[in-house]
């Protein structure tokens, strides 16, 4: 590493002790200890002090420009050399540059966690002495763009047997409006056990439609033979399920349902209702599943016949999750899953409240969900496969060699 002998004035020593306004003295300070380390790195590099006279010169000096760094106590004007036939370098711009493109960078993950961008403006004003315009902040955030776009359009090239999939709305303005927006959420277990955010969607309503168009982008990124899909029974989705994944077998979230059964209900009965639910998803087969439904039944058909009537109709599907080995179904019966990560995304949604545009909706919650996936894939395992492949291929009568590989 190299030495250089600094020069102090005597008036800007003493401005350190005197003034009232240390940061501009420390500014002043610094700002000279670093002119002088240019001057003194263009001596090395041309091989002669100003005017002096030697075989090792290889440049001429040829004056000097101005350029800005800011630094924590201030911005400095430094005064950097220029040679005629040569091109001067130092590393000082190097080392800010990485600092200043860590600071972005950190920026950007302060907005993708929850900060707002004028609490962002605030926090680097601390820090840095400079303030970063909230403008500034969401264009650097753009920066997140083609990774958002590859992560989001990525093929799918694992076997994904499981797939869970839900619905938030959010606020975005729109032609001048602001306008309520779906965003559709896919994740998945794949075959070595790890959950996966395999998609995600902004549409204009959740209906069969929007469903589809994104299951059909899903399949066509390579989402196919899937086993179980768990969600809630929202019309337009189930149908969009049942036209797209046909063989797969649709698991009724257990928690919705449970809420739309005490919703039908009358009060005094939903505490000893919700027991007889917990024994009914709790059975180890369909025959035990059975057994509760119908006493169940004779138990409430005069009482609370609407919650009956609606236990009856949704049966098969509040149930399809017993057609797979037992260790697999806390976790499949529900939605609550993807829930949580809504939570998450409900998190960072209310810092921003309304969305500038769609795009931005795709950036920030885009990178949040990239955020996610990557944890879940360096994370422990969702589930341990092998059992699952092992009774898929015992109740075929065929091998899964080709998916497991």
């Amino acid at each position: 590493m190299a030495q250089y002998n600094i020069t102090l004035t005597e008036e800007l020593l003493h401005g350190l002790f005197v003034s009232n306004g240390k940061d501009e003295a420390f500014s002043k300070l610094l700002e000279e200890i670093f002119n002088q380390v240019l001057r003194a790195q263009s001596d090395e590099q041309i091989g002669a002090a100003p005017y002096e006279r030697t075989d090792e010169r290889n440049a001429y000096r040829n004056g000097y420009r101005d350029r800005k760094l800011t630094t924590r106590v201030g911005t400095l004007i430094l005064h950097v050399p220029r040679h005629r036939n040569g091109d001067f370098n130092t590393e000082l711009f190097e080392r800010y540059q990485r600092s200043e493109q860590a600071l972005l960078l950190a920026m950007m993950q302060m907005v993708v966690s929850g900060v707002s961008s004028r609490k962002v403006e605030d926090i680097t004003y601390e820090l840095c002495g400079r303030k970063f315009s909230k403008s500034l902040v969401s264009k650097l955030c753009e920066g997140l763009d083609p990774m958002v776009k590859a992560f989001q359009n990525r093929p799918l090239e694992k076997h994904y047997p499981f797939l869970v999939v839900d619905a938030l709305y959010l606020k975005v303005r729109e032609d001048g409006r602001v306008r309520s927006k779906g965003l559709l959420v896919a994740v998945a277990v794949n075959q070595n056990g790890h959950r996966e955010v395999v998609g995600f969607k902004v549409a204009d309503t959740e209906s069969q439609t929007s469903w589809s168009e994104f299951f059909s982008s899903l399949q066509d990124r390579g989402l196919k033979d899937v086993h179980l899909i768990t969600s809630d029974s929202h019309r337009g989705l189930v149908n969009a399920i049942r036209k797209h994944f046909q063989g797969a077998t649709w698991q009724r979230c257990q928690t919705h349902f449970s809420r739309n059964m005490l919703d039908l209900t009358p009060k005094a009965l939903q505490s000893e209702l919700k027991e007889h639910l917990r024994k009914l998803y709790e059975a180890v087969d369909l025959e035990s599943a059975t057994k509760v439904r119908n006493e169940m039944m004779d138990h409430y058909e005069t009482r609370a016949p609407r919650a009956m009537k609606l236990l009856d109709e949704a049966f098969a599907d509040i149930t399809a999750v017993l057609s797979v080995p037992f260790k697999y179904r806390k976790r499949l019966r529900t939605s609550n899953g993807i829930e949580r990560l809504n939570q998450e995304i409900r998190r960072r949604e209310r810092v921003i409240r309304i969305f500038p545009n769609e795009a931005s909706v795709i950036r920030l919650i885009g990178a949040l969900l990239m955020e996610q996936d990557e944890k879940w894939q360096t994370d422990r395992k969702y589930f341990e496969m092998a059992l699952y492949y092992q009774a898929l291929t015992e109740s075929n009568g065929s091998t899964m060699t080709a998916a497991i590989a």
